[in-house]
């Protein structure tokens, strides 16, 4: 125990037990059979990454369901680690080595590998410890990087499994392919978004006829016409009946272009005439196969022109654009340009708008994978919660694509796959091992494919890999499957779905059993936090200035479940507040406990003893207990955070503080020290209750006051049971008794209002007159009279049956009966009443002015239908204030 300081220095708080967490190991766990477990693995940050909104979020969230489970007394396993995020890790090596003058390019493989590696150990681990500043519980005994030797061997193991199966295969397609970072990207990496452009309208003339003979067709990107190897029409399309069998002359190069038919054009698109551009475009790709035609790729790798562009040979794609809009012109082939807006893929790394290209890669075919995984959701083994996003899953995983999985990069797992160079042989395998000859014809003319995995070939094994899969493990069969998920829906496909498709297929089981999908942190204008728009706000920041409890309590207090939550620096002053309320609580209860240990393991309370105040926040605390328990299982956070609030800030703070100020200061010692049993019973369970969203301040408190008796520390105290109405009972805690208290409070509040209606400062007093419902909440008010005295700020307060006051008289109906408050001798009774008559007169103004715009036709046919409805609200407002203010007056009739 120690004597809590007038303020809270959490910075010193935070870092003495959180170190003292570890040394302790509270957070690991050991395979035991038959224990009850809960798991969860942590969606693993890129190692280039620092914490940021989104993950302050999302770990919170985790870090509350794993303390709660962990203080049930399961087996808990949180497991943290980083991805290798190879492009991006490889993006951020590269910038390093342009400040010197390099390129990759000028290294080996080997000693470019070498480098990240250097900045992995260097800074790889950032975020990590930025994690343990916010308070996350995890397993660090178990972290793991998708680059580790066992997790490799995950991979490896994996591609080689799905090769022999023939669930991968390698094949030329249109991919998607980022010209700055020369690599392949996934549909799923390449994030389309709406942008302004221009569709070009073009003639291609009609060989050997004239210019005006030919075909007019539109594209949105003029520089692929380049790669031009037809014109296609739909075969019912009446207007291009003639040109059947022709033949287009392709404009600037000249190649003869012949005019297909296909049920793919679309009549009503443009001119009902399109360019088939095979190797750039993945619609043309799948109607050039149909047609036999050639592909003509006309770029390079990093988006410059190829030979293939003729005299645009080495222009970037777009200065390419612009010759070749201004070439046409001149030539009297560029018939209009029409604004367009279309959907444009652009890198999920860089920005960089993606080219479609056609490409020899490496793919996983998705639909026999997606197959269980769809009957998983379907049959309720995995939950997601909101549950619209089944939805979502379910549409996505039956039109699933195949997944390309190359990467042109080197930081990575590198592809399993090797090939023979020996004349004659040309043999492929895929092996984990490193053959030193062809297992076909034995030559040792045999090289490994350069290119690497994606990212996500890795991440999709996460939930078993991390447990030691493909070896055979008590972590493997204790952990796995874990029990829940928390992301963003961001990556619902990126990840999500694929975690579901790997467990099912490699483990024989879901890989979790429900998936929470929480909203994206945005600024109090609705924007996404990006560093572009300069809105985003620094955890570490908020940490450093509020506290990670504030930040941590704040969040989870403002995110409704999978909803977006609005936040600006000032919010965080919510959970700042909130703690130095809880503190404040503690330390008055610690001036009056002294140096003495409370009990609160098994304390033992004297029914003679309880007052109804008592009573009910021992019930109140049932209730809390029942409610955190409800909305957490449901993943309704915020709610969990407000039944927690409520109860601290109002129950226990608000009311059962500052009612047991009278008997901690009174003379009699059994009341006094029932009180205190009260007073460190009820906060040391809510403290366990707040523990998972408030873990620095808990363990203070904890300390502090000495509730040592219960637990070491509160991050093993017994979560909270309810206790139900019987043995509430047996302790001496009687519902009539609660339910008085109940309307006690109401009354008082309503009292309170009634003061602030005749605009009575705080600490002015007035006394009051209660006629009681009936006689039993007479005799209870009589008894309980001094209890009300100090929240009413009244000199007295008297209870008569049949009062009936011999003039009017401020009054409001209450619970208890009706409760009437006398200004006489406390205010000027006249000023009053110029005050509220001058308030009245306003607001009869005000509304006639609103009665007037809304009898106005003029304004409700041509003002936004927001703003008729604004008005609408604002006269009932000043109807409801006008109809008050003429009530208050009469009372002082």
């Amino acid at each position: 125990m120690s004597e809590l300081s007038k303020h809270i220095d959490a910075k010193a708080i935070e870092a003495k037990w959180y170190d003292w967490w570890k040394q302790q190991r509270y957070f690991h766990a050991e395979a035991e059979p038959g224990a009850k477990t809960y798991s969860i693995v942590i969606p693993p940050p890129n190692v280039t990454g620092i914490l940021h909104m989104g993950h302050a979020l999302n770990n919170t969230v985790q870090d509350v369901m794993i303390r709660r489970r962990r203080m049930q007394g399961f087996s808990t396993v949180w497991v943290p680690g980083t991805d290798h995020a190879g492009i991006a890790t490889q993006n951020v090596v590269e910038k390093d080595l342009k400040e010197e003058g390099k390129s990759r390019w000028d290294l080996s493989r080997e000693e470019f590998l070498e480098r990240v590696w250097a900045w992995k150990k260097e800074k790889g681990s950032t975020i990590l410890r930025q994690l343990e500043r916010l308070g996350a519980s995890c397993d660090w005994d178990r972290t793991r990087f998708t680059m580790d030797e066992g997790l490799s061997n995950a991979v490896a193991e994996v591609f080689v499994r799905l090769y022999e199966k023939k669930l991968v295969y390698r094949g030329e397609y249109i991919i998607n392919w980022c010209p700055r970072c020369c690599t392949a990207l996934s549909d799923e990496e390449s994030e389309h978004e709406d942008q302004a452009g221009h569709l070009w309208h073009i003639r291609y003339p009609l060989k050997g006829g004239r210019k005006r003979d030919g075909v007019v067709v539109a594209t949105t990107r003029p520089e692929t016409m380049l790669g031009d190897t037809a014109v296609a029409v739909n075969p019912r399309d009446e207007r291009y009946a003639k040109l059947k069998g022709q033949t287009l002359i392709l404009p600037i190069l000249g190649r003869e272009l012949p005019v297909i038919e296909d049920d793919f054009v679309d009549p009503q698109f443009g001119t009902g005439a399109v360019k088939v551009t095979p190797a750039h475009d993945p619609n043309d790709f799948e109607m050039g196969r149909r047609h036999e035609l050639p592909s003509v790729n006309v770029m390079t790798d990093t988006g410059e022109m190829n030979e293939q562009a003729g005299p645009y040979k080495g222009l970037d794609r777009f200065e390419c654009r612009k010759r070749i809009v201004e070439d046409l012109r001149e030539a009297g082939l560029l018939v209009k340009v029409e604004d367009h807006a279309h959907a444009v893929g652009r890198c999920y790394r860089c920005d960089t708008v993606v080219e479609p290209r056609l490409s020899l890669q490496w793919f996983v075919k998705m639909k026999p994978l997606a197959r269980p995984a769809i009957e998983a959701v379907k049959d309720g083994r995995i939950r997601f919660v909101p549950e619209r996003w089944n939805k979502v899953y379910l549409e996505w995983m039956e039109n699933i694509r195949d997944w390309c999985i190359r990467r042109q990069i080197w930081w990575g797992h590198r592809i399993p796959v090797f090939y023979c160079d020996a004349p004659e042989c040309g043999h492929q395998w895929a092996t984990k091992e490193t053959p030193e000859v062809c297992p076909k014809c034995g030559s040792d003319q045999i090289r490994q494919d350069p290119d690497v995995l994606d990212t996500w070939f890795s991440s999709w094994l996460w939930p078993f890999s991390v447990f030691g899969w493909p070896e055979d493990n008590e972590d493997l069969r204790t952990f796995y499957p874990t029990s829940d998920l928390v992301t963003a829906p961001d990556i619902i496909f990126f990840w999500v779905a694929r975690m579901i498709m790997a467990g099912l297929e490699f483990m024989g089981d879901v890989p979790f059993r429900r998936v929470y999908l929480h909203g994206t942190v945005r600024d109090d204008k609705g924007r996404k936090m990006s560093k572009s728009l300069g809105n985003s706000i620094d955890p570490i920041d908020i940490i450093e200035a509020f506290s990670a409890d504030a930040l941590r309590f704040s969040l989870i207090a403002l995110t409704a479940t999978g909803q977006d939550v609005y936040i600006s620096k000032e919010k965080f002053e919510l959970g700042r507040n909130f703690g130095t309320k809880i503190w404040n609580a503690a330390r008055f209860l610690q001036m009056f406990t002294g140096e003495q240990r409370p009990e609160v393991s098994h304390p033992q309370f004297n029914p003679a003893l309880l007052t109804a105040d008592d009573q009910h926040i021992l019930a109140r605390l049932q209730r809390t207990v029942t409610q955190c328990d409800e909305n957490i299982e449901r993943c309704r956070f915020n709610d969990y955070a407000k039944a927690v609030y409520d109860f601290f800030w109002h129950e226990f703070c608000d009311w059962y503080v500052e009612y047991a100020k009278l008997p901690l200061n009174g003379t009699d010692e059994a009341r006094k020290a029932e009180v205190l049993k009260v007073m460190h019973y009820v906060l040391s369970r809510a403290l366990c209750l707040l523990h998972p969203i408030m873990p620095f301040l808990t363990e203070e408190l904890w300390q502090s006051l000495g509730y040592t008796s219960l637990a070491e520390s509160v991050v093993v105290a017994p979560w909270p049971e309810p206790v139900e109405e019987e043995e509430l009972a047996g302790w001496g805690v009687q519902m009539p008794a609660v339910a008085y208290v109940d309307a006690k409070h109401a009354a008082i509040g309503l009292a309170r209002n009634l003061r602030a209606d005749y605009g009575l400062a705080p600490a002015q007093v007035a006394d009051f007159v209660l006629r009681p419902a009936d006689v039993e909440t007479g005799e209870q008010v009589r008894a309980d009279r001094a209890a009300y005295l100090p929240y009413l700020r009244a000199g007295k307060l008297e209870v008569e049956a049949d009062f009936t006051p011999a003039r009017p008289m401020p009054s409001v109906i209450t619970p208890l009966g009706t409760l009437f408050m006398s200004l006489e001798g406390h205010v000027d009774v006249e000023a009053e009443r110029r005050r509220l008559s001058e308030q009245l007169a306003k607001t009869e103004q005000d509304l006639d002015n609103v009665g007037k715009r809304l009898n106005h036709a003029d304004f409700l046919t041509r003002a936004p239908h927001d703003v008729v409805e604004q008005a609408r609200e604002r006269k009932l407002q000043l109807q409801e204030k006008r109809d008050k203010l003429v009530k208050l007056i009469e009372a002082l009739a």
